[in-house]
């Protein structure tokens, strides 16, 4: 397959990369990455939250990843380095960032028209079922719109939900 070819996975920060909410028992862990500083010192501390061991795995997954996040560029100066991620697309969010009429994430309208009839899978903490019922109105392509706990980031469960559903796709 070629890179147009592939899925696109649309990734948020907050909550699937760098979980945050209620902390486990003895706050949340923190991480060194192997493959670069990214900002974690003298920059934005939340970075090293992130298990830099995500970073291979988003790599294995059959797809093209994209982020989809209010860090924007941020993400590739920041997060990318410390994941081992080389420089990924970035989706541009329309100015406003109010949800729509019926409950649809300000977010959705904007990944349909970026996938512009790609299949893709968006991975956030936010997405719901309004989200799910529009983009399965609006999308012609095969989509997957994953919840991830915010409270726990990215798991072993949710790496086997992406992989089947992109290995099928």
């Amino acid at each position: 397959m070629t890179g147009t070819d592939r899925p696109l996975l649309f990734l948020d920060v907050d909550g699937p990369l760098i979980p945050f909410g209620a902390p486990p028992p003895g706050g949340y862990p923190t991480y060194r990455s192997p493959y670069g500083s990214g900002t974690a010192t003298g920059g934005n501390p939340l970075v090293a939250r992130v298990d830099p061991a995500l970073g291979p795995r988003l790599l294995s997954l059959p797809c093209e990843p994209v982020w989809a996040t209010t860090w924007l560029a941020d993400a590739n100066h920041c997060l990318a380095p410390w994941l081992g991620l080389p420089q990924l697309p970035v989706v541009d969010w329309p100015v406003e960032e109010e949800d729509e009429p019926g409950g649809v994430h300000w977010k959705t309208r904007t990944l349909v028209a970026w996938a512009a009839g790609r299949p893709f899978a968006w991975v956030d903490d936010e997405i719901t079922e309004a989200d799910r019922r529009w983009v399965a109105a609006h999308s012609p392509a095969r989509t997957l719109l994953h919840r991830v706990d915010p409270q726990r980031g990215l798991t072993e469960e949710d790496f086997t939900a992406l992989g089947t559903w992109l290995r099928t796709t």
